[in-house]
């Protein structure tokens, strides 16, 4: 870095607009004048170790590094509009974090954050706790590893969502969202994944209420289910479900193999539904096959 600002503290609008090349070290953006957008329009920055407590510090910057920082709740929509950056080891609570933002790298932060991540592109994450609601919204080409979230309609209207390694507490994740890989993860929450096209789980654990249905191309591949009950209604699915499944409910098409299930449900279709359950070891028949339009249970 050509510049170096070091151990000030800055409260006034805009305070510094469009500067570059520089790193900006151990500053506190806070104060009486309140100011808005303190690094607006910055380009090839680095902010290490600073303190933020004013609104919209980080807008349509470029190529930026924000490391060691904090921002508290009054950074309202802290990153906006700014691409080709890396927030690393950051504590972030400002509502509205990220919004149209691309080629973004997460690392090793905490982040408590309504809203977080809107119509992005190109994010990786990893190592990070974070709460938020809707978070990802409308994005493209995410992938996380080793996230702890939690939150609410989670991952929706999204395409190309990679996760690893995670551990998810949410309801309503994923709905209308497209090609999506979970792999290594655990699961819980109400209502996963309806609507979605191209979705599949592997190696993971999964605690839901009336999951997947109304999905297309749905797999799950080596996957528990605990206390899991009305999954696949109206669903395109192929299942290998390790566990007991409280219930499963008029599959459309597919193929799903369960250790155990408490009933299948083939009641108030609506359309027709063709989708087979198989009982891995004990087996309904002499084919292990169960057809949910003439078998309502299985105990």
């Amino acid at each position: 870095m050509k510049n170096l600002i070091e151990g000030k503290i800055y409260d006034e609008e805009r305070a510094l607009y469009h500067l570059q090349d520089t790193k900006v070290s151990k500053c506190i953006f806070a104060g009486k004048k309140d100011g808005e957008s303190v690094l607006k329009e910055t380009r090839n920055i680095i902010v290490d170790n600073c303190s933020f407590s004013l609104r919209y510090p980080l807008w349509h910057v470029q190529k930026y590094k924000l490391l060691n920082s904090k921002l508290d709740e009054k950074t309202r929509a802290p990153i906006w509009y700014s691409n080709n950056g890396l927030i690393e080891k950051c504590n972030i609570k400002g509502i509205k974090t990220l919004r149209e933002c691309s080629n973004i790298k997460i690392i090793n932060s905490k982040i408590d954050s309504k809203e977080f991540g809107w119509k992005c592109n190109n994010v990786e994450m990893k190592d990070t706790n974070i709460i938020s609601e809707y978070i990802f919204l409308f994005s493209k080409n995410v992938k996380l590893d080793n996230i702890n979230f939690e939150g609410k309609y989670s991952f929706q209207y999204m395409e190309n969502l990679e996760i690893n390694n995670s551990k998810l507490d949410t309801k309503d994740a994923f709905w209308h969202s497209k090609n999506i890989i979970i792999k290594n993860s655990i699961l819980k929450g109400e209502y996963l994944a309806w609507f979605s096209d191209d979705t599949t789980f592997i190696n993971c654990k999964i605690i839901s209420k009336q999951p997947f249905c109304y999905c297309t191309n749905l797999k799950l591949i080596n996957c528990e289910m605990e206390n899991t009950d009305l999954a696949f209604e109206y669903s395109e699915v192929n299942a290998d479900i390790k566990g007991h499944v409280i219930s499963i409910k008029n599959p459309k098409l597919g193929t799903i193999v369960v250790d155990s299930v408490g009933e299948i449900i083939s009641q108030d279709s609506i359309m027709p539904v063709k989708g087979k359950v198989f009982i891995r070891e004990k087996f309904k028949n002499k084919n292990g096959e169960i057809n949910i339009q003439k078998s309502n249970s299985i105990k």
